[in-house]
């Protein structure tokens, strides 16, 4: 069920290159119900700016009832969300969205975990909950460069972890295909949440297999009413357009043209 929550702000710290992580305490977070949920945030008190930020959930504690987003402050919105500290209050929207779907991965399996910049936070919890269930998880996740690579050491606690920057900085040079093509296909299913460019990439290498992509895309109510965030759907699919805030994030590979 979709509320709209006052929680507040547990903890806030800057991870990297204006790459800041953020613990959020409130009743919203016992109604997630899978890795790839988003929600949507007000930033300020006033009307400036107006509308919400979308922001990945990284990571899930109900008993605690807590959640962890991970997000980039690169405009104003995102900025002054940087700004706040601990016990502020947020006008928190949410949970959105169709996260991914744990159940195509059997206990036994191996899944690959594939991100690119600020679409690697909602992996985190992904993989938790894939390792809980016998899952084995190959994370592959992708930056510019070395100061803004997070949560590395997290990921490797969970699995066999690749970085991978443009610059070489650090990890692998070059983009995740770069390290795809060498680790194969010897895998169940592929999951991977990052820009357009990189996902079109990764469905075009592993054409027949099995894989989820989340979508990143501008939105406006992030309830499905603005249609700001509708995308085309490629030919034989049973509707022509889907809103990504709605009827994804997560859809299938191949069904979403990019």
């Amino acid at each position: 069920m979709i509320i709209q929550d006052q929680m507040t702000v547990i903890a806030q710290s800057r991870i990297a290159e204006n790459i800041f992580e953020m613990q959020l305490a409130g009743k919203l977070v016992g109604d997630i119900t899978s890795p790839g949920q988003f929600v949507h945030i007000r930033t300020a008190d006033s009307f400036e700016p107006l509308l919400r930020r979308p922001i990945s959930i990284a990571s899930v504690d109900k008993e605690a009832g807590q959640m962890t987003i991970i997000y980039r402050a690169e405009g104003r919105g995102t900025t002054i969300l940087s700004e706040k500290r601990d016990g502020d209050v947020v006008d928190v929207l949410g949970p959105l969205g169709n996260g991914f779907p744990l159940e195509e991965t059997e206990s036994g399996e191996t899944a690959i975990l594939i991100g690119g910049g600020i679409g690697v936070p909602p992996l985190y919890e992904l993989s938790k909950q894939l390792t809980a269930k016998g899952v084995k998880c190959i994370h592959v996740l992708g930056f510019q460069s070395s100061d803004v690579v997070f949560y590395e050491d997290e990921f490797k606690a969970l699995g066999d972890t690749h970085i991978v920057t443009v610059d070489g900085s650090q990890g692998t040079k070059g983009f995740v295909t770069t390290v795809l093509a060498e680790l194969g296909d010897n895998f169940s299913t592929y999951y991977s949440c990052g820009p357009m460019p990189m996902l079109d990439a990764v469905q075009r290498l592993y054409v027949g297999k099995k894989g989820f992509l989340s979508f990143e895309q501008r939105m406006g109510c992030g309830i499905g009413a603005c249609f700001a965030c509708v995308c085309q759907t490629t030919e034989g699919t049973t509707k022509p357009y889907v809103k990504v805030c709605s009827d994804g994030p997560v859809f299938p590979a191949g069904m979403v043209a990019i």
